[in-house]
């Protein structure tokens, strides 16, 4: 049994929120497996996605391994707080959540691919926290960048809860919202795991495959 601080586990109201800063947070220059600048402008024909599923470190992991994603990055995103520090989210104050910004070729990798991916690769049950990590910056969400990604998040996460369902897991927590500002975390976050391959990964799936082909293009 897991014992909660109430306060990690409910959203901050904008009165509440910390202040932030004006100005962006320095970030790596680039990717530290890739070298491919981190900043890139989304190049002709690819696309972009954003997920928030518990950890970021082990979230990126997952997406950096997949043959057609192009680049990836850790941020923050769907918060209050203007740019905000890794110390400033986790007092829980800022609204945030910790996420990962993904660039794919849509060619090798569809959005429905990375959709099952993102469903398969956490639980997505368990509201402000994803196993041990605790908190409103672990919550389970999916930003999208378009009409068809909306529509196409929404229809996997309902073909998923009926999989869900069958196994005996509760109702899907994930908030689906238009892409907020992304905020780039700072240096150290971005591609840890590459970094530190014995550093901390709290995710993992519920064991529950996501239905393949979900009818939905994006």
């Amino acid at each position: 049994m897991f014992l909660f601080d109430r306060r990690k586990t409910e959203m901050v109201t904008p009165d509440k929120a910390l202040p932030g800063c004006a100005t962006p947070l320095p970030t790596a220059e680039t990717h530290f497996i890739s070298g491919i600048p981190l900043k890139s402008p989304v190049p002709d024909g690819f696309e972009e996605a954003l997920f928030g599923m518990g950890c970021f470190w082990g979230v990126e992991r997952k997406f950096y391994n997949i043959p057609g994603v192009w680049l990836t990055m850790t941020g923050y995103a769907a918060g209050i707080t203007p740019n905000p520090t890794y110390k400033e989210t986790c007092t829980q104050l800022t609204g945030h959540n910790e996420v990962v910004r993904v660039i794919y070729d849509p060619s090798i990798i569809t959005y429905e691919g990375l959709l099952k991916a993102f469903w398969e690769g956490h639980d997505p049950t368990q509201g402000m926290r994803q196993g041990n990590d605790v908190g409103s910056t672990y919550r389970s969400g999916i930003y999208t960048y378009s009409d068809a990604q909306d529509a196409a998040a929404k229809a996997s996460k309902a073909m998923y809860q009926t999989a869900l369902t069958a196994k005996g897991h509760g109702q899907i927590t994930t908030e689906i919202l238009p892409a907020p500002t992304f905020y780039f975390a700072e240096d150290y976050h971005q591609q840890y795991l590459a970094k530190n391959p014995d550093g901390y990964c709290g995710i993992g799936g519920t064991g529950v495959t996501c239905p393949i082909g979900l009818k939905v293009q994006a």
